[in-house]
């Protein structure tokens, strides 16, 4: 969408924000970023809500629950990436492996180990959204622990993804710890660990000697960091340009950690120039 696109939204009804909580990242404060995004973007309607799911099956009557519960466990255990090296997914899945999705999903529990396709996950949660919130005046940013990734042809393999935009977006807090690249020391570091039959004095060793350049899980930054993507979330949707070139503008689509941190962090300012003038 074109910067004319913005206002279209306003003059269609007021622009709605909703971010959906991930309980398992005890660093994510989604009230604070709540309160900064309504800092930068006043005339939108930013409201934090519960884990995405929960919050879309609650109005739901017992029997229609029971059976919303049962296609999302098979669509979540369809959609598991099994090789990182192969694009088609789990199309039947094992009955072991949709009871796990269906015990997790009651549960609330954490996800362990596995990877999902991005866009099967969004097909998946877009299709939990009522009707009144399925229009382009609805922002809906969703947290998950989830790890999930995208094909590319390019390379022919599926890469780890931070965020994937569209209707709803989605935010890994696993992701952003998983798949930026970290520092190319770091991979040698870790092979040196290794070489020297050092497995398990690898992590202890890996995280001292890059303390405060790569994100960990659990990291007291996260909620400052996650602010850049949710921005991008919303530029997405109201202009269709989530990425910007310059590398201290929140906007900025960082592949590497310390990118991540620069933009979210070292910048020095919010957004570049050409976005916070399409903002104002």
């Amino acid at each position: 969408m074109t910067h004319e696109g913005f206002c279209y939204n306003v003059m269609l009804g007021p622009v709605g924000c909703y971010l959906y909580r991930e309980p398992w990242a005890s660093t994510l404060d989604c009230d604070v970023l709540a309160l900064r995004l309504r800092g930068l973007l006043p005339s939108i309607h930013v409201e934090v809500r519960g884990p995405f799911i929960a919050h879309q099956l609650s109005s739901l009557a017992p029997d229609e629950r029971k059976r919303c519960l049962e296609e999302l466990a098979l669509g979540f255990a369809t959609a598991k990436v099994h090789s990182p090296l192969r694009p088609d997914l789990n199309t039947t899945p094992l009955p072991g492996e949709i009871s796990y999705e269906r015990r997790r999903l009651e549960e609330g529990s954490k996800v362990f180990g596995l990877f999902y396709d991005g866009f099967e996950l969004m097909r998946l949660l877009s299709g939990l959204i009522p009707n009144r919130e399925r229009s382009l005046r609805h922002i809906h940013v969703v947290f998950t622990n989830q790890l999930f990734g995208t094909w590319e042809d390019d390379d022919r393999r599926y890469h780890a993804r931070v965020s994937l935009y569209g209707f709803p977006s989605l935010v890994s807090t696993t992701g952003l710890v998983e798949a930026p690249a970290k520092p190319r020391e770091f991979y040698f570091l870790k092979q040196q660990y290794l070489a020297l039959g050092m497995a398990d004095a690898a992590d202890a060793g890996l995280k001292r000697e890059f303390r405060g350049r790569v994100l960990e899980h659990g990291d007291e930054r996260l909620t400052e960091v996650l602010l850049g993507y949710v921005l991008q979330a919303v530029f997405h949707q109201l202009w269709g340009e989530p990425f910007c070139d310059d590398p201290g503008c929140r906007l900025y689509n960082a592949h590497w950690q310390e990118e991540v941190l620069q933009a979210q962090i070292g910048g020095g300012y919010e957004l570049c120039p050409r976005h916070m003038e399409m903002l104002e």
